[in-house]
């Protein structure tokens, strides 16, 4: 169990003490606010978060526009908003363990409950029809297989685009590994739409890729998608410490640590509000529903809102299992 967590399990207790049945549906559920984040999956959830607490415990929710950095450090020192749905500890990793052990903030469920992946993919059907490519490191021996659009001659690794951190731990990933010397070369994609563009370009011509992406994503709800371990495994110190750091100078290869995705509330949230907290404490869904009805927004062009009641149509199953028999009673009324 991580320091973090750790410290957060002490802090729910302590609370815990003084209000020892926190999601009571008898009990009365006041004003929440929560952080609606600028990306799909964050934003979804915050949707779902707002309909539960709303048609289920009879809430006050409000919806705040949010971001990883401005959301947290609001959090941390003004106290608002009370709820940050999906942050992504890694971000935030120190300060948020300062703010734990301080008392101010505290880390419920984990929403993502096989963490935010990342690594380097192919489709299903060249993982099927090549099955001695099991991992990274054997794709390398083939850049015949893998093609670079500019220059067929060579291997194709497709990367992020300018400025994100995930341009930055392929590139040194892509040194460590030695995959120029093997025949590669780093195919940049300008743009988010345009690493979307290349996998799903492939899929329609059947064509070979390889190259970086993560979960959850609405991509990976649409393509067949299987993620090629690194033979090295994970090390984790190395990975923060030089893969994450611009032209690192001397990269070894690691694969990519699974990042910890919890929901984050104040203090003062989990003081004065059991309902909601014995809600939010309960409330986890996995990648491949995330995918799914991230898949559906994107090739419906729906709003947050939209694809949250999509997913109560959709899944009751994973959100039936929430909630007492009443709220869940309350939920589906209202779909």
């Amino acid at each position: 169990m991580t320091k973090l967590v750790y410290a957060s399990v002490l802090a729910i207790a302590a609370s815990a003490m003084a209000a020892p049945a926190f999601a009571q549906d008898n009990q009365e559920c006041g004003r929440v606010t929560i952080a609606e984040m600028n990306w799909a999956s964050a934003g979804v959830a915050a949707w779902v978060d707002k309909i539960v607490l709303e048609e289920g415990f009879g809430c006050q929710v409000e919806l705040v526009t949010g971001d990883t950095m401005p959301t947290f450090t609001s959090m941390n020192e003004r106290g608002q908003p009370d709820v940050a749905p999906e942050l992504w500890i890694n971000a935030v990793k120190d300060p948020l363990e300062a703010a734990v052990a301080e008392g101010r903030l505290i880390t419920l469920s984990e929403i993502l409950t096989d963490g935010g992946v990342e690594g380097w993919w192919v489709p299903a059907y060249f993982a099927e029809a090549n099955p001695e490519i099991t991992s990274v490191e054997q794709a390398l021996q083939h850049p015949d297989l893998f093609p670079a659009p500019e220059n067929a001659a060579r291997g194709g690794i497709y990367t992020c685009p300018a400025g994100w951190a995930c341009q930055i731990t392929t590139e040194n990933l892509f040194r460590a590994l030695d995959a120029e010397a093997q025949g590669f070369d780093l195919v940049e994609t300008g743009s988010a739409a345009g690493l979307d563009g290349s996998i799903g370009n492939a899929y329609a011509r059947g064509e070979p890729w390889l190259g970086y992406y993560w979960a959850p994503t609405a991509v990976l709800g649409m393509y067949d998608m299987v993620m090629l371990p690194f033979e090295a495994g994970v090390d984790e110190e190395h990975y923060v410490e030089c893969i994450s750091v611009v032209g690192c100078p001397d990269p070894q290869v690691t694969a990519y640590p699974v990042a910890e995705v919890f929901t984050v509330v104040t203090q003062q949230m989990a003081e004065n509000n059991p309902v909601a907290v014995g809600y939010l404490e309960t409330r986890a869904w996995g990648n491949d529903t995330v995918n799914a009805i991230l898949a559906w927004q994107m090739e419906n062009q729906a709003t947050n809102e939209d694809a949250a009641w999509w997913f109560f149509e959709n899944f009751p199953e994973v959100w039936g299992a929430w909630l007492s028999d009443d709220a869940r009673t309350s939920v589906e009324s209202a779909i």
